[in-house]
């Protein structure tokens, strides 16, 4: 009865394991959140900014952000140093990553707000600097000029690799940046009051907003590291081998059929 008991369980763990569901990132919901907490955090900057841009969605920073989260690796995109190559626009990338075991872990404010925003505590602007713990998580989040995002979640089931559970089953989100931010000896804004003083458009929360810089573009692109590619490519190969072999191997079986059971097709 125990091991009965047990072996019910497991079934259940495992298929409450294998029923976590991530969003895409073409989901509403998801591309909302992620502007959302990012904005917020930009509007609630101390000292005050006079030159902080509204962020909003780019679709060409999510793709590139699926791609390298679909490696599993809790490392930086090492295509990053090469903007052709991780966005058909920008001239620069930035790039935050976050990850957790079990997979249900994950939210987009956990890990933006609770942790890469969190990072506040140890950021001293007038230094311009860190005190004790890292935070150029914090600083990407709330760079001025980096007014475009784009992000992505991937589930791991061979686990994060670089990570303390790079053999379970985890998540890993990726947020990439335009332009990017984090540059040596610049702080992420300029204080002073009041708030937009320094850009151009319509004030809102604090935050610059403006239709050109705003509006949303669509890629029809996809990096060439994508490991989707590799695997997609691998897929179609097989299907140019396998149903050539297949119509071959129908022809042949019919005409044996045929020969030795000459009365077994029935025509009309």
């Amino acid at each position: 009865m125990k091991l009965q008991v047990l072996l019910f369980s497991w079934m259940l763990l495992g298929s409450a394991v294998e029923s976590v569901s991530l969003p895409e990132i073409t989901d509403g919901n998801f591309i909302e959140e992620c502007v959302k907490e990012h904005n917020r955090a930009r509007s609630a900057v101390s000292p005050p900014a006079r030159d902080m841009l509204y962020m909003t969605w780019d679709e060409g920073l999510a793709i590139t952000a699926r791609a390298w989260a679909r490696h599993c690796l809790f490392e930086h995109n090492i295509y990053l140093e090469d903007a052709r190559r991780v966005h058909p626009k920008f001239s620069s990338v930035g790039e935050n990553l976050w990850a957790a075991f079990p997979p249900s872990q994950f939210s987009v404010r956990r890990a933006v707000n609770n942790s890469w925003v969190n990072e506040k505590i140890y950021y001293d602007y007038d230094k311009n600097n860190c005190r004790k713990e890292p935070c150029g998580h914090y600083t990407q989040v709330v760079w001025a000029s980096s007014y475009k995002v784009g992000c992505a979640v991937q589930l791991c089931r061979d686990g994060v690799k670089e990570t303390s559970f790079a053999h379970q089953q985890g998540v890993i989100f990726v947020c990439n940046y335009a332009t990017a931010g984090n540059f040596d000896g610049e702080k992420p804004y300029e204080s002073g009051e009041p708030a937009c003083s320094k850009c151009d458009g319509t004030c809102v929360d604090k935050l610059c907003r403006s239709p050109e810089r705003d509006a949303l573009q669509r890629y029809n692109w996809t990096p060439d590291w994508d490991p989707a590619l590799k695997s997609s490519g691998t897929s179609y190969v097989a299907v140019l081998v396998t149903r050539p072999v297949a119509l071959i191997c129908t022809f042949v079986a019919a005409y044996v059929v045929h020969h030795f059971y000459p009365n077994v097709f029935c025509y009309e």
